[in-house]
C-alpha cells in the first residue's frame, strides 16, 4: 500500500470592509455580466485571489430576458394583546366573583341543610305532641281508675266491717239460740207435750222439724218469687237485686257503725 503525499492549499480570510457593511444600490446589469464572466476566468487560471464580492442583491438579480420571480408572500405575524382599561380593577372583580360563586354554593348547602333539620324537627315536634295527648289521655284513665280503686278500697273495707259484724250477729244469735234451746225452751216443750198427752193429742214437731220447714219454705218462695220476676235465663235482674240489697245493707251499716261504732268499738263520723 503506497502512501501518496496529500498537499492542502491555505486560503486566508478574507477581510470585510466597512464599506460592505452599508447598502449599495444595485449595479448595473452590464457590470453583472462582466463579474460573471470574469468568474471563470480566475477559476481557470488556479491561482487564488481575493476577488470583491458584489452585494447580495446584485448576485441575485436576474439576468436579461428571464421574467422575474413572484415574490413570496410573507405570514402575518401575530400583534400582541393589548388591554384596554384598568386590567388590575378587572382581575380584582374576577377574583371577587368566583369567591362569591364559592361562598354562594356553601350558602346553599348550609341552607339545605337547615331546611332539613327544621323538617325534621317539625315532625319530632307532631310526634312529641301526640305522645303528650296520649300520656294526658292515660292520665286521666290512670286518676279514674285510681279514684275507682280507692272507692274499690273503700267499699272492700266496709264490706269487711260489715262481714264482721254479721259474723258477731249470728254468733250472737247462735248463743241465744243453744241458750234458750237448753233452757226455757226445753222446760216448756217438755210441760206441753205432757199435757198434750194427757189430752189424747199428739205432741208437738222437735225444734229440727220446725226449722226444716221454716227452710223448705224459705226455697219455695225463691223459687216462686224467681219464675214470676221477667228477666233472661241467665237470672241477671235477681243478681242485681241481690246486689242492691248489699249495697243497701252496706249503707245501713255504715250509719249503724257511725252511730255506735266499727267492729271494734270505734266511732266514725262521716
Amino acid at each position: 500500500m503506497s502512501h501518496e503525499p496529500r498537499f492542502v492549499f491555505f486560503s486566508p480570510p478574507l477581510t470585510v470592509s466597512p464599506a460592505d457593511t452599508q447598502v449599495r444600490p444595485p449595479p448595473s446589469r452590464t457590470r453583472n455580466s462582466n463579474s460573471v464572466q470574469a468568474q471563470p476566468q480566475a477559476s481557470s487560471t488556479g491561482k487564488f485571489q481575493a476577488q470583491p464580492q458584489p452585494h447580495s442583491q446584485a448576485s441575485t438579480s436576474q439576468p436579461v430576458g428571464l421574467p422575474a420571480s413572484p415574490k413570496k408572500s410573507k405570514a402575518p405575524v401575530p400583534q400582541p394583546i393589548v388591554a384596554k382599561g384598568d386590567w388590575t380593577k378587572d382581575l380584582v372583580q374576577l377574583a371577587k366573583t368566583a369567591e362569591l360563586k364559592k361562598h354562594a354554593l356553601t350558602l346553599q348547602i348550609h341552607t339545605a341543610h337547615i331546611l332539613s333539620a327544621h323538617a325534621s324537627l317539625d315532625e319530632k315536634g307532631r310526634a312529641l305532641e301526640d305522645v303528650r295527648e296520649q300520656r294526658n289521655r292515660l292520665d286521666s284513665e290512670r286518676k279514674r281508675l285510681i279514684d275507682c280503686l280507692a272507692q274499690i278500697n273503700e267499699d272492700r273495707n266496709t264490706a269487711d266491717l260489715l262481714e264482721a259484724s254479721l259474723e258477731r250477729e249470728r254468733t250472737q244469735l247462735r248463743s241465744k239460740i243453744n241458750t234458750l234451746s237448753a233452757g226455757e225452751y226445753a222446760v216448756a216443750k217438755e210441760e206441753v207435750d205432757r199435757l198434750r198427752r194427757d189430752l189424747g193429742q199428739e205432741p208437738l214437731p222437735s225444734l229440727q222439724e220446725t226449722l226444716d220447714g221454716k227452710g223448705n219454705g224459705y226455697l219455695e218462695e225463691r223459687r216462686t218469687a224467681a219464675a214470676s220476676t221477667p228477666g233472661d235465663g241467665n237470672g241477671t235482674k235477681k243478681r242485681k237485686r241481690t246486689n242492691t240489697t248489699l249495697m243497701d245493707q252496706m249503707s245501713r251499716h255504715r250509719w249503724w257503725r257511725n252511730d255506735h261504732g266499727d267492729a271494734h268499738g270505734r266511732t266514725r263520723y262521716p
